[in-house]
Formats: structure tokens, C-alpha cells, sequence
């Protein structure tokens, strides 16, 4: 078994690398610490680009994948989203990241292993 960094500190990470770079994070929905699942808003200049969940891949390491609703999709979708999500599962951490390479960014930080 490999150790694993914890969620808190891979979201640290990318808000400050984001902030390094230029670019804005906030965290929308504060999950669990240690191990919580890590959704990131996608934004370059405002415009939102999708919403992508970090999770683990058959061959048993970490990817990206889309999630919620369409980047066309009005801001509301994107809230109610976000809402039904932490309901579900308050543990969850939601992050908003406005930079333009902001998805190789999220895959530097969350996918590394």
C-alpha cells in the first residue's frame, strides 16, 4: 500500500500554484481533510470550461474526468449541481480555478502519483 497525499494538501497545493501562476482559486465546499473527493470548475477569464472530478482509473492510478453539467450550461446548473453533490456527500471538496492552462494545472497537481 502507497501513501497517499491528503486532499486538504493537494488542494493547498493547487490554489497556491494557480495564485503563482497568474490565475484565482476558491474553495467553494470545504470537504474532508484526509481523503475527500476533489470536483475543480474549470474557468479561463470567467468563462466557465467544466466541471472535472479527480478519480481513480481501472489500472489504479488518478485521472480527471468531466462531471455536472455542460460548460454552456447557465451558472444556476453549475450551483445546483454543486448543492446536490455536497448533500450527497458533504465530504466532497469543490474548487474553482480561473487560469488558462487550468486543466494541465489540475492534472500536475491531483493526478501525480
Amino acid at each position: 500500500m502507497s501513501a497517499r497525499l491528503t486532499s486538504q494538501l493537494l488542494v493547498g497545493a493547487l490554489v497556491r500554484r494557480a495564485q503563482a501562476e497568474g490565475g484565482s482559486a476558491m474553495v467553494l465546499h470545504k470537504g474532508e481533510p484526509v481523503s475527500g473527493a476533489i470536483v475543480v470548475q474549470l474557468l479561463d477569464r470567467g468563462v466557465n470550461q467544466g466541471l472535472f472530478e479527480r478519480i481513480s482509473s481501472l489500472s489504479g492510478g488518478l485521472e480527471l474526468l468531466p462531471c455536472g453539467p455542460a460548460p454552456d450550461r447557465p451558472d444556476a446548473d453549475v450551483s445546483h449541481y454543486i448543492e446536490r453533490r455536497t448533500a450527497t456527500d458533504p465530504d466532497i471538496w469543490f474548487i474553482e480555478l480561473d487560469t488558462v492552462s487550468g486543466q494541465q494545472l489540475t492534472a500536475e497537481i491531483l493526478c501525480a502519483g
